[in-house]
């Protein structure tokens, strides 16, 4: 399999000084020309016979096996099945990665400005990075990066905004950066710290308890976490968490994740002293969350089965007096949301949709739990609330606007307190805080606007600037628009778009379309160091918040779900004409681009209209909507996309856009780069290595665009991944991008 030298579409590159741009990386990059006079000759002799052998990748090979599967007296064929596997574990698969690579790589080499869209973007990336802090204890932390550290480093401070000492640093936990510090949680009066690592980008997180006026790890480690915390008791002594078997040893990071199960661990204890809490053998697909009540009264447990927002709710009080009391149902079955955000002693308040789509805060007397005594205390808005949380005396309640910030404190009678008052378009994440707290967090940013942290005063309602993101660019250069659109149906969708000012509707501008589109999650205009570069470069930007999202509640959500899936599609196909037919661009200078889900938008839209798209980055997506449901988390997804092997409507509809098999070997697709990772255990590499090889064959027999796909290694869905490898992997992206819609890149 050798991977062919190719300088494509050269034709057109005008002038010499670009043209010795391409040899120069050429010769670099590739190891197919020597750094000699006679290296040159060979690719002059090239460049004479580039008409006859543009872009005519050697691909390695894929074989195919003879796989049929029947779904409802349906035959679907998976001609690429035994490309499912562990690369771990089979030789074969990692040949084929190893292979891929190497084409991929070759092809990236011959690329012009590679290398300075590496040198811009590393400088740009060079500024100190901080999050909100919050107190724990006495003392204060947040997460600082001083730049191009691969990891986070958590500090620690006596002030707000004083100075601050390393407490974790994970980056001196491994010589490439690949092991990250997952999360955290302090104990009550914060004595101890129990932190999770997460290694190479997986979704598994080890566990170990420090103590916090030392510094000294404990012997203590807990193994097999995944999609769930660790909740202290108010003794500071021991912690409730949920954890699954340990799995086989083949079958880590593919294997199904059932049967999660509740555990109680004792400090100074081994794991496998821990006391099994709650688990459910009947139910093996629930998965529960255990969280102390702040004032340590009670022990609530959320139980979820899915990816939607419907929770079962059991609690237990806990001390002394209650050591053998039983968890019971507070809620006993997955029609609503109820997410849990604090009490009052025997009142528990919840998130909740109970009789409101956009959400509502519910507050419930465990003293008279009746559906009839529930007590509305914040009512459903006009605005969709994504998030909420109890500081002092207040509910602190995040809404969306338009897919635009606002945050609004209530009293617990629901007495509106207080709005936050923001700068302009953007989002705000933090406001994390206690009972007892008087004053939260905040960080503030928009597309043209690098992130700024400020205290927020609870009393007063002032926010106080404390640290300001100094970024090697000037945010006035940039304007930020939102407009909405009619998608097919005639639904209104809105959509930012961000780029430098003075813009030409001209028709000619590359344009990067983005988009998600799926499990509640909303798109908001927050500041991204590649999307900046994108645009200093030249390049438009443009984000819409596609039905399947929760940018206006629970409605909207359900329009882009299961049997309505295609609307999102459709959402996004419509921005693209509405960019093309209002001359920001044209289709041959229009790029899409999506992750997980919206790799999955990207790979259905694809395929759809490839006629629309200059370019496709189709990155860690669910490729195979047949099958997703029998790896890892995938069986989660099912709230969103329904499931082909027990209803016949929702394998119609997942067959006719799922985008492994959709790839037809007639047409001519956009020149596109897959990216995935071989640690990816939550949307496992087989959905991309699978459509990878379908669709260079379709590529092989009916174009000339490439086909490629990159495959990064020791790093798993994007948690964790090390800000060198972040910076590689964007700078092949953008120049793949600059290449083939035919930007002429700016570097300031």
């Amino acid at each position: 399999m050798k991977p062919a030298l190719l300088i494509p579409r050269l034709k057109r590159f005008q002038g010499l000084k670009r043209q010795r741009l391409i040899l120069r990386n050429a010769s670099r990059r590739s190891g197919f020309f020597t750094a000699c006079a006679g290296g040159l000759i060979c690719v002059c002799v090239l460049f004479t016979n580039l008409s006859s052998a543009q872009n005519m990748i050697e691909y390695p090979e894929s074989k195919k096996v003879d796989q049929v599967d029947t779904f409802f007296s349906t035959e679907v064929s998976d001609p690429y099945r035994w490309l499912e596997d562990d690369v771990r574990n089979s030789k074969e698969v990692e040949q084929w990665v190893e292979a891929q690579n190497e084409v991929t790589q070759a092809y990236l080499a011959t690329l012009p400005y590679r290398q300075e869209i590496e040198q811009r973007l590393t400088k740009l990336w060079d500024f100190e990075k901080y999050r909100p802090p919050a107190k724990r204890g006495d003392k204060y932390y947040f997460y600082k990066n001083d730049g191009l550290q691969n990891q986070y480093v958590l500090y620690q401070s006596d002030t707000y905004d004083g100075e601050a000492t390393v407490f974790i640093d994970p980056n001196t936990w491994s010589d490439d950066g690949t092991v990250a510090l997952g999360s955290t949680a302090f104990s009550d009066n914060g004595k101890r710290v129990a932190y999770g690592v997460q290694d190479a980008g997986s979704d598994w997180r080890t566990w170990k308890i420090m103590d916090v006026e030392s510094g000294e790890v404990m012997a203590d480690e807990l193994k097999w976490l995944k999609f769930g915390g660790i909740s202290w008791n108010k003794d500071e002594e021991s912690f409730y968490y949920s954890r699954y078997d340990q799995p086989a040893a083949d079958a880590a990071f593919q294997s199904l994740n059932l049967g999660q199960k509740i555990y109680l661990h004792r400090v100074g204890t081994a794991q496998s002293e821990d006391q099994l809490i709650h688990s459910a053998d009947d139910n093996p697909e629930w998965g529960f969350l255990p969280e102390v009540t702040e004032d340590g009264k009670y022990l609530i447990v959320t139980i979820w089965q899915g990816t939607d927002d419907r929770y079962r709710i059991m609690y237990k009080p806990l001390g002394d007096d209650h050591a053998d009391t039983e968890l019971k149902f507070l809620i006993d079955n997955f029609d609503n949301e109820f997410s849990f955000i604090g009490n009052d002693d025997d009142v528990l308040y919840f998130k909740s949709d109970y009789r409101a789509p956009k959400k509502c805060i519910i507050a419930i007397d465990l003293a008279k739990p009746e559906k009839t005594n529930w007590n509305v205390i914040v009512p459903e808005a006009d605005e969709a609330m994504v998030s909420a949380g109890m500081i002092g005396d207040y509910v602190v309640a995040e809404y969306l606007k338009d897919a635009k910030t606002q945050v609004k404190l209530f009293q617990t009678d629901g007495q509106l307190h207080q709005e936050v008052s923001f700068p302009g378009i953007g989002s705000a994440s933090g406001f994390s805080g206690k009972r007892d707290s008087t004053e939260t967090f905040y960080s503030f940013s928009s597309f043209n606007r690098p992130p700024s942290i400020y205290r927020y005063d609870i009393a007063s309602g002032e926010s106080q600037l404390i640290r300001k993101a100094d970024v090697d660019f000037d945010g006035d250069d940039f304007e930020v628009s939102q407009i909405f659109y009619d998608s097919k149906d005639g639904t209104k969708v809105p959509m930012f778009i961000a780029h430098k000012k003075g813009l030409k509707l001209n028709g000619k501008n590359p344009t990067l379309l983005y988009g998600y589109g799926g499990f509640n999650i909303s798109l908001t205009p927050g500041f991204s160091i590649s999307r900046l570069q994108w645009m200093e470069m030249g390049g438009v930007f443009a984000m819409p918040n596609l039905r399947g999202g929760g940018e206006y509640g629970k409605d909207w959500h359900k329009a882009g779900t299961k049997t309505n899936k295609q609307n999102v599609f459709d959402d996004f196909i419509a921005a693209a004409q509405w960019l093309i037919d209002n001359k920001y661009t044209a289709p041959e200078r229009l790029a899409i681009q999506g992750g997980s889900n919206g790799g999955l938008l990207v790979g259905a839209c694809m395929t759809q209209r490839p006629d629309l798209f200059g370019a496709c980055l189709p990155a860690v997506g669910v490729m195979d909507m047949l099958r997703f449901q029998k790896f890892t988390a995938g069986r989660f997804w099912v709230d969103d996309y329904g499931d082909a092997d027990k209803d016949p409507s929702e394998f119609e509809a997942l067959y006719k856009y799922s985008p492994y098999h959709n790839l037809k070997s007639d047409v001519a697709y956009p020149p596109t780069m897959v990216t995935t990772a071989d640690t990816d255990d939550r949307v496992v590499p087989g959905h991309s290595f699978k459509f990878a090889a379908k669709l260079q064959e379709s590529g092989a027999a009916s174009g000339e665009n490439p086909l490629l796909i990159r495959i990064e290694t020791k790093a798993g869905h994007g948690s964790g991944k090390p800000t060198s490898k972040i910076i590689e992997e964007v700078a092949d992206l953008w120049a793949f991008l600059v290449y083939h819609l035919d930007l002429e890149p700016k570097f300031e």
